[in-house]
């Protein structure tokens, strides 16, 4: 199931970059807006879905579900704030696989938790998914920095991982997914829907991208199969197995996302009518990539069952 949430998630970096072209030619403000406003509605339309869904369990949300979802809000609004704003300055591809830090850092994070060595294949792990990562980055060893995108998706990062480790918390077990997910959508809507129109540059450009049948159908396409099927998975079924090992699950999330980068820009380009290029398997992307999935597979090789 979680291989299933993250073929979803894959899907959306090239339909998120889709949107954040459409939204430069119907509300071309150059700032912030056209940014949020591709977080926004489609939070607006999947909490609207996931209401018709668990109506029928009632609405009563129990105390546990309420500080998991605002939690899950949090961390999961900052993480798709700094990745939707990277994406506009780096490939698909290479955002799907920096978000995958989060990976490497969290049998880290536990190891120091438990202040424990991790031993020596955590190290190399960490240089490996390190090269990877300069390599995916564009890494500039003349001026040591990585670009506005690389940072703001290394970024995301972190805030993924805190998702991940709350949910791995035992004292939530017993909490509905559904409601838990539907916390977490209202009050991403409720943040970015405030930010959305505190950012517009008028009220016409808060309506104006409803009128495109192209920009209505990538919306509707994000929140419901990249927003309300995943995340439903992931409260569902991540707590059900270790926090390492879905954090290497998680990883085949920028493999799915190169494999559709390589075909689906044209086709929402014929689409939408925009100038969005297919991407192609460059040697970084292979190497680079290749290096962090390694890196995960070797982590996950050294944990002891049901570690």
């Amino acid at each position: 199931m979680l291989l299933l949430g993250n073929l979803f998630w894959g899907l959306s970096f090239p339909l998120i970059r889709s949107i954040e072209l459409l939204n430069q030619r119907l509300v071309p403000s150059g700032g912030a807006f056209e940014t949020i406003y591709t977080i926004a509605p489609r939070y607006a339309v999947a909490l609207v879905l996931l209401l018709a869904l668990v109506v029928r369990r009632g609405y009563r949300v129990r105390l546990p579900e309420l500080k998991v979802g605002l939690v899950l809000a949090f961390a999961v609004s900052a993480g798709t704030l700094l990745q939707t704003d990277g994406l506009r300055f780096t490939d698909a591809s290479a955002s799907a696989f920096l978000t995958q830090l989060y990976a490497i850092l969290i049998p880290i994070w536990i190891a120091v938790r438990s202040r424990r060595n991790p031993g020596w294949i955590v190290w190399m792990c960490t240089v490996l998914v390190l090269a990877g990562v300069a390599l995916l980055g564009r890494f500039d060893w003349a001026t040591l920095r990585f670009g506005r995108g690389e940072l703001e998706t290394l970024a995301s990062s972190l805030f993924f991982m805190v998702s991940i480790l709350w949910l791995d918390k035992k004292e939530y077990a017993d909490n509905r997914p559904g409601h838990v997910t539907l916390v977490m959508f209202a009050a991403q809507f409720a943040v970015f829907g405030v930010l959305a129109v505190a950012t517009a540059p008028n009220a016409h450009a808060l309506l104006a991208p409803w009128t495109s049948p192209a920009w209505a159908g990538l919306t509707l396409l994000l929140a419901t199969v990249c927003t309300v099927a995943p995340f439903t998975i992931m409260t569902t079924w991540q707590p059900k197995i270790p926090a390492i090992e879905a954090g290497l699950l998680y990883c085949t999330e920028p493999i799915f996302a190169s494999l559709l980068a390589l075909f689906l820009p044209a086709l929402f380009s014929r689409w939408a009518d925009i100038t969005y290029a297919n991407e192609s398997a460059t040697v970084d992307l292979l190497v680079g990539g290749a290096l962090i999935t390694v890196a995960n597979a070797l982590i996950q090789l050294r944990q002891p069952a049901g570690s």
